[in-house]
């Protein structure tokens, strides 16, 4: 029964890749819990932050800091492109990576240069394949990224651009809503445009000044930014993950359901068949 030999060893090998992809989902929903608490945590800060910073600001303090200067036009920009390390994510980092490119396009359609900073190697891999000039690569974030290495990829891009050597920065993350909805999204970090003040302006008591306060906050902000990004990616990430292993897990399940029924449809036929044969030959042997 060499096609019944077949089935079965077609069914093995799902049942092994359902095996395999369930335990990648358990590992996934374990690491979510986890990285969600860390985006809950980071969230009220920032939005605490950008309070602040707009209840602070004023023209003429913002005259006086590099990170607050709003440039007339966008010549040179940089862009901080989040992916993860690994795959077997769905669509996860394709659609981080056409979000990207959609807006490099964007920019340099506005007459903008565009330098590429890329997280994770899923990112890398592509850019490298398709020749495209990296400014920077990171591949040594992993799934808890902290506060520490989001420093390191805010510092030189905050120090370019008190410089004045860019105009604009910009990161595309996965902005994490629920494990079945990760968007791809991009923010303008720099430069620092405080948000509309909600409700009554706050009444602070500062110390030592306006000035001196925002000197800390602003570079804080950047990298607390760019920090959130990563958390949010890095829950994202594990989200899709978990879907996409579960829709694989219930597809092997399916289709060994559906070999099982092929094999046993063949082995009815084949005994059928044997019994026919054993009552033909019967009657031959009586006859």
């Amino acid at each position: 029964m060499a096609k019944g030999r077949e089935l079965k060893g077609r069914i093995k090998s799902f049942e092994g890749m359902r095996k395999i992809t369930s335990t990648m989902e358990m590992v996934a929903a374990s690491k979510l819990k986890r990285a969600h608490d860390r985006v809950v945590a980071a969230r009220p800060y920032a939005s605490a932050l950008a309070n602040v910073i707009a209840d602070l600001y004023s023209p003429d303090l913002a005259e006086r800091f590099p990170l607050l200067r709003q440039p007339a036009t966008v010549k040179r920009a940089a862009i901080l492109l989040l992916t993860s390390n690994r795959g077997l994510a769905g669509g996860f980092n394709t659609s981080l990576i056409r979000e990207a490119q959609t807006l490099k396009s964007t920019l340099e359609r506005g007459g903008a240069a565009v330098e590429l900073h890329v997280v994770g190697k899923k990112g890398a891999g592509y850019f490298k394949f398709l020749g495209t000039p990296l400014a920077s690569v990171r591949t040594d974030i992993g799934d808890f990224p902290s506060a520490a290495q989001a420093t390191e990829l805010a510092k030189p891009l905050a120090l370019a651009f008190n410089a004045g050597d860019l105009d604009a920065v910009y990161v595309v993350y996965a902005k994490y809503n629920s494990p079945l909805s990760t968007p791809p999204v991009h923010d303008a970090i720099l430069p620092v445009t405080p948000p509309a003040r909600t409700g009554a302006a706050r009444d602070y008591l500062l110390f030592p000044d306006a000035p001196s306060i925002l000197q800390e906050l602003l570079p804080a902000y950047v990298r607390n930014a760019v920090y959130r990004a990563l958390v949010e990616t890095a829950c994202g990430e594990q989200g899709a993950r978990r879907t996409a292993m579960k829709n694989a897990t219930d597809n092997a399940g399916d289709l060994i359901d559906s070999l099982r029924r092929t094999f046993n449809r063949a082995r009815q036929a084949q005994i059928t068949q044997e019994i026919a044969e054993i009552v033909g030959g019967a009657e031959a042997l009586n006859g």
